[in-house]
């Protein structure tokens, strides 16, 4: 069996992908769940192998994680939960309840007496694989939408508050209308002047800090995305709202716990987050946009411009722009790439406007240059394979065939 060191020296995992029947994709979409999330880096893996074997007093191991993502976040405090999605659903039910912990034994279904409401702005109720929506509903919130889907006005969100509001929920990603919404602060100072906790979903963003300093009271990071740890979720904040939430997993939040490994390698991830080399990856990272605008320069068809993170991340990705003439449309296109050898698999989300990404953040050694021949070798095809010129079309077969 090859030790740890062997493993973090091959620089993947293809032997267990192989054995286990899998496509050794490479990842140029980004840190998406549906793949894996990210590379996990090698403090948390060999943190999760040293502690498997070892017992430990839970709460003691969380008290340790709360001072580390504290630490890291300015939070007051902090705990790991299963995922963002959990993170929410376990901070909006501790708004409701509180630590009282018969209210928390009785959600979902019982909130009476219970603040219950959470505010939303209507362009920030989005699906992140799951709808933001049902993280709410889960806890036995209600979902109070504030706004348009193109504007939201601060009485907008003024109007919405009454008695009944537990907290107002924020959500930052990709995903969300971005324009016409109000910013974090704008939306944290009408919610604080009537006495309203902020949560804000920060799933996919770099920065551990800035979100509590414009206001928030409850900050929901992953841990499994640009931290390179195990799939969690980080909730930092002020400490009687970490409290509350941390409490739920006497509750609704038993079926979203996580066990000491995942812990321990968030904390590992955390730790080495601070001695990361982010310049040196954000170098490498332009080395390989250098290297795919420069595959994709004389291509029929195609435009290809750098584009910055539409939410502030600090990195930059390739937008490739598909017209006729390249003999593909964006969604055709995307899908002979992830039909390659290798499997490369973009960021799709927007191909029916005729463009997807490039995202450098997740590559092994060697990749970025794999990703340039592909590039080339698809767009040279002759012929090219039969869904070339097809539209996106949105299925739910796929889905409602598994595991067939």
């Amino acid at each position: 069996m090859n030790s740890l060191d062997d493993v973090f020296a091959a620089g993947h995992n293809q032997t267990i992908r192989e054995r286990l029947g899998l496509r050794p994709i490479i990842n140029v979409s980004g840190t998406m769940t549906a793949l894996g999330a990210s590379i996990m880096v090698p403090e948390a893996v060999r943190a999760m192998a040293e502690i498997a074997p070892q017992f430990v007093e839970m709460d003691d191991l969380h008290r340790t994680a709360s001072a580390v993502v504290a630490r890291l976040t300015g939070a007051e405090a902090g705990f790991i939960t299963a995922s963002c999605a959990s993170g929410i659903t376990l901070a909006i039910a501790g708004a409701m309840t509180g630590d009282n912990l018969l209210a928390i034994e009785r959600l979902p279904d019982v909130t009476a007496g219970l603040k219950d409401e959470v505010i939303v702005q209507i362009g920030h109720m989005v699906s992140f694989g799951g709808n933001i929506d049902q993280a709410i509903r889960l806890c036995g919130g209600k979902v109070v939408p504030a706004g348009t889907v193109s504007v939201v006005n601060d009485y907008h969100v003024a109007e919405a508050i009454n008695e009944r509001t537990a907290a107002g929920l924020y959500v930052v990603s990709h995903h969300t209308v971005q324009y016409g919404m109000l910013s974090l602060p704008e939306f944290a100072a009408i919610c604080h002047a009537a006495g309203v906790p902020v949560i804000v979903d920060a799933a996919s963003e770099y920065d551990l800090r800035r979100f509590l300093e414009q206001g928030a009271d409850i900050v929901i990071y992953s841990g499994h995305k640009f931290l390179g740890g195990p799939t969690t979720g980080i909730v930092a904040g002020r400490k009687t709202l970490v409290r509350a939430a941390f409490l739920q997993n006497r509750g609704i939040g038993r079926g979203m716990k996580v066990g000491k490994e995942s812990i321990a390698g968030v904390i590992a991830a955390l730790e080495a987050w601070e001695k990361r080399d982010h310049e040196g990856i954000r170098k490498r990272e332009r080395a390989a946009l250098d290297l795919w605008q420069t595959a994709l320069a004389d291509a029929p068809g195609i435009r290809a411009e750098r584009v910055p993170d539409p939410t502030d991340n600090p990195l930059d990705r390739l937008l490739v722009v598909v017209s006729p003439e390249s003999g593909y449309t964006a969604a055709g296109l995307a899908r002979a790439l992830s039909q390659a050898e290798p499997p490369v698999i973009v960021r799709n989300h927007e191909v029916e406007r005729g463009h997807f990404y490039l995202d450098p953040c997740n590559l092994h050694e060697g990749e970025a240059q794999i990703v340039a021949g592909v590039l080339k070798r698809v767009l040279d095809a002759d012929p090219r394979p039969d869904y070339a010129l097809a539209n996106p079309r949105k299925s739910s077969r796929s889905a409602l065939e598994w595991p067939d």
